[in-house]
């Protein structure tokens, strides 16, 4: 019978349509590169997945966010996936999580209830805790590397982290994953060297996160923001996408 994935059966089969009917997907982090990971995931028909994001649609996320319009600015960005998921698909399962994850939050999931795990979060510490935690459930992971400060969407790779390379965030990762015993980990990274954004406090937004609904509303504060745009991170998030389905329809 026709229908909204007609097109993506005749690639993966009916099979894999209820495969992916039939499983759950968490997405730490659906900023640049989750939000495309979470689009391209539910447009092929996953049945449920979990958002886990603590933050608000800010202005100058509109360059490479998916979910970041004039229209959505101030909004939880878990709230406005929401929205139009089920504007995709009325029958996505949609679990909404409005955490910032770290190891002191790592509590409040159960990692076992997963059938895949996408990290799309910024820090090493909660990428660490998402890495140990999916290891110990037996459950699939794929992490992102650095998609800052990058211009050319061609670099990507999928790899295992320890056959990466200049890419700084998977060095760091490689060298606490070494000294925890992690002996392999699919990643998506670039190996395009980072570009060292202009340092302008006008338009960096190095404290503050303008919206027309939170004028000042505090964020990490970070020594150097990172330049992003719209081709990069998305093309991170949609390999990712294509990683998670491979796997899922293939197990």
């Amino acid at each position: 019978m026709l229908n909204q994935f007609s097109r993506t059966q005749l690639l993966i089969g009916k099979d894999g349509i209820d495969k992916l009917k039939n499983s759950r997907v968490a997405v730490f982090g659906i900023g640049g590169v989750g939000g495309y990971t979470v689009e391209a995931l539910v447009r092929s028909g996953l049945g449920a997945i979990d958002l886990i994001d603590d933050d608000k649609v800010c202005l100058t996320n509109i360059n490479r966010q998916i979910y970041a319009t004039h229209k959505t600015l101030g909004k939880y960005k878990v709230d406005v996936a929401e929205e139009r998921i089920y504007e995709i698909n009325p029958d996505v399962k949609v679990i909404k999580h409005k955490t910032f994850y770290m190891p002191e939050t790592s509590h409040n999931f159960n990692f076992s209830e997963y059938d895949y795990i996408v990290d799309a979060i910024d820090t090493v510490k909660g990428k660490i805790e998402l890495v140990m935690n999916a290891k110990a459930a037996d459950t699939p992971i794929i992490c992102s590397m650095g998609a800052g400060n990058k211009m050319d969407p061609a670099a990507f790779e999928v790899a295992d982290i320890y056959k990466t390379s200049v890419c700084p965030l998977a060095r760091v990762m490689r060298y606490e994953l070494k000294k925890r015993g992690v002996l392999n980990l699919k990643v998506v990274y670039s190996k395009e060297k980072p570009i060292t954004p202009i340092d302008d406090m006008e338009i960096s937004s190095h404290t503050n996160c303008i919206s027309p609904t939170d004028t000042a509303r505090k964020f990490i504060q970070r020594r150097q923001v990172p330049g992003s745009n719209a081709f990069v991170p998305s093309v991170a998030g949609l390999i990712i996408a294509g990683e998670v389905i491979k796997d899922l329809i293939n197990t």
